[in-house]
């Protein structure tokens, strides 16, 4: 990694997507090229691989060095990578957060793990072990990945706060709580504390009214999409510009409403489709238990990017 400034957790920073062939085995050549114009987008601060988008879910850990080592072959020249860690157990993503710094990334995405989701949110002292354990591992910088209040993956407010106070390289957080109000709580008081945590949304879907709200950045797999459409807006609402947001907001309005229709877990899996449908990416194959989009649907995210003007 060249990169000699550290990286600031703020602005927009796309989460990427992966390329697989038939056989469902990583298509390097089309990744590298996904990855490359996403990281060339300008205004952008980072890009994020391994993450949801990614589907790391479905990826090894062998893989995901891989993944992690030829994306910083392709741009670590110019563009800091912000390297998942999604693991069940402690000790695992313990594990990935080492590999991730001796390999050269600048930032870790810290997924809750899925072993907490039958009432961890009752059990702060989970969430605690779990970062401390990441944390001992690595000196890179943390992004504590909050899940929606209402699911069983959330870490309510004060279990942040005891997460920020015990865990200082915990640096931000990608806001998914889904629920306005709480959102704009965390923005106003993670921001401002006496070590401040950025907010970088996720609210994608509602992408303009959460920046109007005052996040400091976003972090989103629809950046692997419209990347600059993103930069755009965040400098608008950043400039106070109103009219010139509600026109890029405009825009993004029917490409995340498409995006985001239920099922909700198809995200990602669109996404590939639209970058097809544009021709920047060769083949829309996800790894199953994901599935290929009908016709039908595909036709919708053609509507999507004949309405948008993309």
């Amino acid at each position: 990694m060249s990169l000699k400034n550290q990286i600031k957790l703020e602005g927009v920073i796309p989460a990427t997507l992966l390329a697989f062939d038939n056989e469902f085995e990583i298509d390097e050549k089309s990744s590298r090229n996904h990855i490359k114009q996403c990281a060339s987008t300008d205004g952008i601060s980072a890009i994020t691989i391994n993450g949801h988008s990614s589907e790391v879910h479905a990826c090894s850990f062998e893989e995901q060095k891989r993944i992690l080592n030829f994306s910083l072959e392709e741009v670590g020249d110019f563009t800091h990578i912000i390297n998942g860690v999604y693991a069940d157990g402690s000790i695992e993503a313990a594990k990935i957060a080492k590999m991730s710094e001796a390999n050269g990334a600048s930032a870790l995405l810290c997924f809750p793990p899925q072993s907490m989701s039958m009432g961890g949110h009752l059990r702060p002292e989970m969430a605690l072990e779990h970062f401390k354990r990441i944390a001992d591992s690595t000196d890179l910088p943390l992004i504590c990945f909050n899940y929606p209040s209402s699911g069983n993956l959330t870490y309510p407010f004060e279990t942040l706060l005891k997460l920020f106070d015990s865990v200082p390289t915990i640096k931000a957080i990608k806001d998914w709580s889904n629920d306005p109000m709480l959102h704009e709580k965390h923005i106003r008081v993670f921001q401002n504390l006496s070590n401040p945590i950025n907010v970088l949304t996720t609210h994608s879907s509602w992408l303009m009214s959460s920046l109007v709200m005052g996040a400091n950045g976003l972090l989103s797999g629809a950046g692997s999409v419209i990347a600059d459409l993103q930069v755009s807006l965040f400098n608008a609402v950043k400039n106070k510009d109103l009219s010139s947001a509600q026109e890029i907001n405009n825009k993004i309005f029917p490409l995340v409403q498409a995006f985001y229709a239920p099922p909700f877990l198809d995200m990602h899996n669109r996404m590939k489709e639209i970058l097809v449908l544009m021709g920047l990416m060769d083949k829309a194959i996800v790894r199953p238990p994901l599935m290929k989009l009908s016709d039908a649907e595909i036709n919708i995210l053609r509507d999507a990017i004949n309405i948008s003007g993309i």
